[in-house]
């Protein structure tokens, strides 16, 4: 299986080149829920250690239906497929230049999620214009194990999160585990609770917004992703989702730039434009650097070939 790795601001990606299972020729969603229901071991075997390592996106190129996009991706952790991935997405971009596919410019990408674009700024710098993205719940309260109640915003900006805003507990890099147990107690407060999109769509992701020491930066945040690992980036879609709510409350006019910066200190411009119906369309910009390309194996021989399994 050939693949190549990048990082955008720490967090890691992995694009599979080939090597990846007969997902059918439906819809980029179809072809998400079929490898999530069918074919759980492959990605867990890409993404898990020894091969693998924590935090780490896997990104499957597969045929887009839309002639018109570069390339279809479906995105995954350890723990789930996931809808979106924007700091994946700037790592794709970063990849696909690198081996020669795409150019400077603007380039249109197909995800389960719906169709984003890229515009690859130079080989290491990309804006990705991301789906649309919305508030859905204003200042809902959820009981947590062990933290009592909090309150945060649900919204939607590729996957689903729960945002506390400002977080009870300083976000600072040496707080990172203490910070991880407060975000695991939350998702799952929200998901017994049945907090989560309007159709019933699970909680999968925790933003704990703090304060940045620097002044040039607009705030800080600690995202908790499904696999229970923290984004090292600001995260792309946690990113929109707050862009979201920042433009419900009237604290963030449409056009007007700022920085994001993650609980490791790499930032992300941020800026949103109105979208329908009360939605916005968020625009963020990243950087990604190759890392590695290699061959992956999996011999039947080795006993890990499938991972090492955190249960």
């Amino acid at each position: 299986m050939h693949v190549i790795d990048s990082h955008t601001g720490g967090m890691p990606t992995r694009v599979i080149l080939d090597g990846g299972p007969d997902l059918g020729s439906g819809s980029l969603a179809e072809r998400a829920n079929r490898l999530a229901a069918e074919h759980e071991e492959f990605y867990k075997s890409i993404l898990l250690e020894p091969r693998g390592q924590p935090g780490m996106v896997g990104a499957l190129l597969v045929e887009p239906k839309n002639p018109a996009c570069a390339t279809g991706v479906i995105y995954f952790d350890a723990d789930a497929v996931l809808g979106m991935c924007g700091h994946g997405t700037i790592g794709l971009g970063v990849t696909l230049a690198h081996l020669g596919r795409i150019d400077i410019g603007m380039h249109r990408i197909e995800t389960p999620a719906g169709e984003v674009a890229i515009n690859l700024k130079d080989p290491n710098t990309v804006e990705v214009t991301n789906v649309e993205s919305r508030r859905v719940r204003h200042a809902v309260t959820v009981d947590t194990e062990g933290f009592g109640p909090v309150t945060g915003d649900v919204a939607y900006g590729g996957n689903w999160f729960f945002i506390v805003d400002p977080s009870p507990a300083p976000v600072e890099s040496e707080n990172i585990r203490s910070l991880t147990d407060f975000a695991i107690a939350i998702r799952e407060a929200c998901i017994a609770q049945q907090i989560g999109g309007e159709n019933g769509e699970p909680v999968d992701h925790v933003i704990l917004q703090g304060q940045s020491p620097n002044k040039d930066i607009h705030s800080r945040n600690f995202v908790l992703c499904p696999d229970n690992d923290y984004d090292r980036s600001p995260c792309g879609t946690g990113s929109s989702a707050r862009l979201a709510c920042l433009a419900a409350g009237g604290k963030l006019p449409a056009g007007e730039v700022i920085l994001q910066e993650s609980v490791i200190g790499s930032t992300y411009r941020l800026s949103y434009q109105p979208g329908q119906g009360g939605a916005i369309v968020p625009r963020l910009t990243g950087h990604a650097h190759i890392m590695a390309e290699s061959t992956l194996i999996f011999a039947d021989s080795d006993p890990f070939r499938t991972g090492i399994s955190k249960s």
